[in-house]
């Protein structure tokens, strides 16, 4: 079934180069009225989509700003009278080891990436919720899932995302939003220095923005982590071992004597909300096996 988005409207924060402006064309051709925002450049892709037949506006709004996505979200409803979509894309990085790293240059990672998603999903929520519908999706990073030396920073902020995405996927199903992550692997100017030539001919982003209409189609999944790049795309879980009850005498030591059992990957699963979680080790106390 050819995903249709015609009459839907996007905004994509960070659009006005690399993977953020792949994601906004890709909207535009799939029939989405689409705002472009960034500091710079989100005129020239603009005019690339109106160019294509597409039908876009400009935002040169501040993510850290709850003020400037406040205005975006204004203008997009001035404009078109609705938001359906948001791709909360922008981001920058500050790569240097921990210890070598000043605290400025982490809060300024956190302040778009974090910050950012959060100031951007605030300001469009309400138009969601009182259309009953939305698809926002988040970007994270493997550096944010998996680590990667010189971006603690970086880091943090991305799996922060991942943290807010799991809680709103159960605060905003009621309204029909669904919350996904994306974590894309591409060849931008963030990522141009970290990689040999060949691999970044492999990693355009463009081959990211099936994802992103995946996401943003009307039967969209809801709290999924899904990772693209180079043509290939994989689900991302968070899972956790069976684990083993060690009843109210447990120790240290006898952690140490059971450890393989509780790292045992028979049986992970991945569990869908906190209380869930807690639940699991409640259920293990009261009926042990």
């Amino acid at each position: 079934m050819t995903i249709n988005l015609t009459g839907q409207v996007a905004i994509v924060t960070g659009a006005g180069a690399g993977l953020g402006r792949a994601y906004a064309m890709a909207l535009a051709e799939r029939g989405a009225s689409v705002i472009v925002n960034d500091l710079s450049g989100a005129e020239t892709v603009v005019q690339q989509i109106i160019e294509s037949g597409g039908t876009a506006i400009a935002n040169d709004g501040n993510v850290t700003s709850p003020e400037d996505m406040m205005r975006m979200a204004d203008q997009a409803m001035e404009e078109y009278g609705r938001i359906d979509i948001l791709v909360s894309n922008a981001g920058i990085l500050r790569d240097k080891t921990f210890a070598k790293l000043a605290l400025d240059d982490f809060k300024a990672v956190i302040d778009v990436h974090l910050m950012g998603s959060i100031n951007a999903t605030k300001a469009v929520l309400p138009a969601m919720q009182q259309a009953n519908y939305g698809r926002i999706i988040m970007v994270s990073s493997s550096s944010g899932v998996y680590g990667n030396f010189g971006q603690s920073n970086y880091g943090a902020a991305k799996m922060g995302i991942v943290g807010l995405m799991n809680t709103l996927k159960l605060e905003l199903s009621k309204n029909n939003i669904h919350v996904n992550t994306l974590v894309p692997i591409a060849a931008t100017q963030m990522t141009e220095d970290l990689m040999p030539a060949e691999a970044l001919a492999t990693l355009k982003p463009e081959l990211v923005s099936p994802a992103v209409i995946f996401m943003s189609a009307n039967d969209a999944p809801n709290g999924e982590i899904i990772s693209a790049g180079a043509g290939s795309f994989s689900r991302i879980r968070v899972v956790e071992s069976e684990g083993v009850y060690l009843g109210e005498n447990a120790s240290a030591e006898m952690i140490t004597e059971n450890w393989s059992e509780i790292t045992n990957p028979l049986g992970e699963r991945s569990l869908t909300s906190g209380p869930e979680h807690s639940l699991k080790f409640v259920s293990k106390a009261i009926t042990p096996q």
